[in-house]
């Protein structure tokens, strides 16, 4: 649509008026010679007299062309805008990292799949992270995987479809066969540490006990709430299970409870479903919508208008004058 940048220039339009109606006319006397005889002077040497000092008239022309050249200095002076339509821009308000066990306890086939079949740990995860994902339109993600060593896979970002590319290629074993959850938190705190966003949340999904991590998972929970960052923990493993396989939901729960956060504990693929649904439920999708409406500035076009209607008005005025000198010019013979 069209615009104003400037509308109370308009209130200029009437000031020729004003200072028509308010400022006297200029006027300045000057010396004269009268000459009674001056018209059979001029006819005796065969010349034709010119108008002399006389007061013009504004013509219909000018009469015409002046308020319209006006109007258009006066448009764009009140800068004229051709407003685009608004593009919407999505700043997320969080950075949500998600943190994925990789260790050779998710090989257990205790699981199943959307259609019902018995799949591994780290399959049904995928699944389910995988939608909640897509459910997450404007948060920025990240991945981080860990078994004996902690990864950044994706820093966050909302380039989602990426996200979700990258948890598909990850595979069992791949960081190593132990546990490092302390490390894990430790590199959520690097992706993060730097971040402007106004909530920082992890999700850190594990099968097992911390057996390898150089940073003690207490001691990275406690320098994640002084950076503001809210641990979300689950466990999907067997309490009772020994050694790497038993998953301490105890710890877990601490972790979660220092930084502010909650515990769960996923025994199947429709528990899971339900503890992203509840992290879905408490950390919900805020964003800030950002609108930019392109403008095109227009004032060009009036302010060419109208140099080109004054232009062209004085250059037909110069023709008409030439026309007439020349006609009323006397010739050689009757100069003669």
């Amino acid at each position: 649509m069209l615009a104003f940048e400037l509308p109370w220039a308009f209130a200029a339009l009437p000031l020729p008026l004003l200072v028509w109606w308010l400022l006297p006319a200029y006027r300045e006397p000057t010396a004269a010679v009268r000459m009674p005889f001056f018209e059979e002077a001029a006819r005796a040497v065969g010349m034709v007299p010119m108008p002399g000092a006389v007061v013009r008239r504004a013509t219909w022309p000018q009469r015409l062309i002046a308020p319209l050249c006006w109007a258009a200095v006066v448009t764009a002076m009140a800068r004229p805008q051709w407003v685009e339509p608004p593009i919407e821009r999505v700043e997320a308000a969080r950075d949500l990292l998600l943190a994925v066990d990789l260790s050779q306890s998710m090989e257990a086939r205790d699981f199943t799949d959307g259609s019902g079949r018995r799949v591994d740990r780290l399959t049904a995860v995928k699944e389910v992270v995988g939608d909640f994902i897509d459910r997450r339109k404007s948060d920025r993600i990240g991945l981080i995987v860990f078994g004996q060593a902690a990864f950044p896979e994706a820093p966050p970002t909302l380039d989602h479809e990426s996200v979700r590319a990258l948890l598909d290629e990850t595979r069992i074993g791949m960081a190593g066969p132990q546990t490092s959850i302390g490390d894990a938190i430790g590199v959520a705190i690097k992706l993060t540490e730097h971040s402007k966003a106004k909530e920082k949340v992890l999700v850190l999904l594990t099968d097992g006990n911390d057996t390898a991590s150089r940073l003690p998972p207490e001691k990275a929970a406690e320098i994640a709430r002084e950076h503001g960052l809210v641990i979300h923990t689950i466990g999907i493993g067997n309490p009772n299970a020994s050694g790497e396989e038993k998953v301490d939901l105890p710890a877990l729960a601490r972790l979660a409870t220092v930084t502010g956060g909650q515990s769960f504990r996923g025994e199947n693929r429709a528990g899971l479903e339900q503890i992203y649904a509840t992290i879905d439920r408490i950390t919900p999708d805020t964003a800030k919508h950002l609108a930019y409406r392109p403008r095109r500035e227009l004032f060009w076009i009036p302010l060419a208008a109208g140099g080109s209607l004054a232009v062209a008005y004085h250059l037909v005025a110069g023709l008409v004058l030439a026309i007439r000198r020349s006609r009323h010019a006397p010739t050689v013979a009757e100069a003669r």
